[in-house]
């Protein structure tokens, strides 16, 4: 990360400036990743983003607005919630599901569903494989080598790998993994589902969408939206101090009218001053976008013009009004404002920022919740990685100086005088000697950081460690996609308070092996 700042246990990121070229989404992408909030004219706001920050969704384009639904709910809420509705229509249809529970442990946002082999992995950035799952049970470090090797996993191939990169994802995971069990335990007759575990993940994902489509959880978070909004009284006043100083407010999302209005009300008007609505918030409001389409095309545009949510066909947008469908685009044009002059605040990472960055070159802030409890892990966690970057450390050194011994016991055995400044003054017993008991001091080592490395990141989450971390050293897949699509990235919205409305984020310099520091020698 560069240019971190952090407010008590709320982080806020910039990512660095890099050019990448294709990604797995099959598009091209450049990062001029410093912001100046002060240059920019409009603060485009995704509605989930808005009222929860954390909460992101899949990009399924038969449902945007069924999927709308559970990015707005509260995690704890809504993820064990959609399970509930999952596993009871794979009941109603003859799936074994008594027994089950949600087990908000088991997945974390990030990891990749093999649809191929029932598994469900953590990859590094570059694809790699570091832990996997198969059903709900962890595999061995060795069992994950000789699975998948140097095998990369492939995004593109959505046939085989699906990457959870929303919280909506975590509860279909769950469900999924659960069913691997059962499939694997001869639970599941073939009459059910198709005899492999890609069919089995096509009936999982299928019973969690029935729910979104049938409105179920939808009626359920309007009744009671206290049960699954978690209030930010601070998330009005920072869009405030962004509007009294000249930004453009758009509230853009792919709820209907009456859901966005109802969770609006709920979240905003009571920590407004005066008199004052969400509407008088923003300077446009756009719902039932039908993202990602609403960056790539245009749709029709209607205006909103009663309370109960009766529309009018509409050519033009105007300041201040409330509109269903149309496109980027016209946002643009509308506002007379282009491009770069916007960031665009979400937390879907395709439906969000990657989409709006590469159709529209929007500056992008993304929100992820979850960083938060991540920042508190990876600031406990100080002192075990100190421990065990010491013992490496030290391991290291202590390999070195055997290597430089069998390296002096090969030249001699092949009659060559050269020695190793280790070997000066060992006859070939006391080299074999010194080799022995250098390798026993190596496996001490070994017995020491083996169950370290294991528990690092277990203040996160026991089976996968940290978010944005693959092991010790390497970034996650995750945070590789944060870091390619997200100018800057937070954990919510309302944390643009604690800076003001022209900051400057900039990105500092990314290391490289010329340019950092050698490692301390242990002595």
């Amino acid at each position: 990360m560069a240019c971190r700042c952090s407010v008590g246990e709320q982080v806020f990121s910039v990512t660095p400036s890099t050019n990448y070229q294709v990604d797995y989404l099959g598009q091209s992408t450049k990062g001029d990743l410093n912001l100046n909030l002060d240059q920019l004219d409009a603060f485009g706001i995704d509605g989930p983003a808005t009222l929860q920050g954390p909460i992101e969704k899949v990009a399924r384009k038969e449902a945007e607005e069924a999927e709308d639904l559970l990015n707005d709910l509260g995690i704890s809420a809504w993820e064990g919630r959609a399970y509930d509705y999952c596993m009871g229509n794979l009941r109603s249809i003859g799936f074994p599901v008594d027994g089950l529970a949600f087990d908000p442990e088991l997945v974390i946002r990030g990891l990749v569903i093999d649809k191929e082999k029932g598994n469900l992995v953590k990859a590094d950035r570059f694809g790699y494989v570091k832990r996997a799952m198969h059903g709900t049970r962890m595999l061995s470090t060795k069992d994950v080598s000789d699975m998948y090797g140097r095998e990369l996993v492939d995004l593109r191939k959505e046939n085989r790998w699906e990457f959870l990169n929303t919280l909506f994802s975590v509860s279909e995971a769950v469900a999924y993994m659960q069913m691997v069990d059962r499939y694997d335990g001869g639970a599941i007759s073939a009459d059910i589902c198709p005899p492999d575990y890609r069919g089995l993940y096509k009936a999982v994902g299928k019973a969690l969408f029935r729910a979104h489509v049938e409105g179920q959880l939808k009626s359920e978070i309007m009744s009671k939206p206290e049960l699954f909004v978690e209030p930010d009284p601070e998330l009005p006043l920072a869009l405030l101090d962004q509007k009294e100083a000249g930004k453009k407010l758009l509230l853009i999302t792919n709820s209907d009218y009456h859901y966005t209005d109802k969770m609006m009300t709920h979240s905003f008007n009571r920590f407004l001053p005066n008199d004052m609505g969400w509407r008088d918030l923003f300077d446009m409001v756009i719902i039932s976008a039908r993202k990602p389409e609403f960056f790539q095309m245009s749709h029709p545009l209607y205006e909103v013009v009663t309370g109960e949510g009766l529309m009018r066909p509409c050519f033009k947008a105007r300041k201040g009004g409330l509109y269903s469908g149309g496109s980027a685009q016209m946002v643009e044009n509308s506002l007379d404002i282009h491009g770069d002059e916007i960031l665009y605040v979400g937390d879907h990472i395709y439906t969000d920022v990657s989409q709006s960055k590469v159709h529209q070159l929007w500056r992008t802030a993304l929100i992820c919740r979850e960083l938060e409890e991540e920042y508190g892990a990876l600031i406990h966690s100080r002192d075990h990685r100190g421990t065990l970057i010491e013992l490496i450390n030290q391991k290291e050194v202590v390999g070195d100086l055997f290597n430089q011994l069998r390296l002096a016991l090969q030249r001699r055995n092949t009659g060559r005088p050269a020695q190793t400044l280790a070997a000066t003054n060992m006859d070939d017993h006391e080299l074999t000697e010194s080799m022995q008991k250098l390798l026993i001091v190596m496996q001490r080592l070994d017995e020491k950081i083996a169950p370290m490395l294991e528990a690092d990141g277990e203040r996160f989450n026991k089976r996968w460690g940290f978010l944005s971390r693959a092991d010790l050293w390497d970034k996650s897949h995750l945070m590789r996609q944060i870091e390619k699509y997200a100018d800057i990235y937070t954990s919510r919205v309302s944390n643009f308070l604690h800076y003001t409305p022209f900051m400057y984020f900039r990105s500092q310099e990314q290391a490289s092996a010329l340019t950092t520091r050698p490692k301390r020698q242990v002595e």
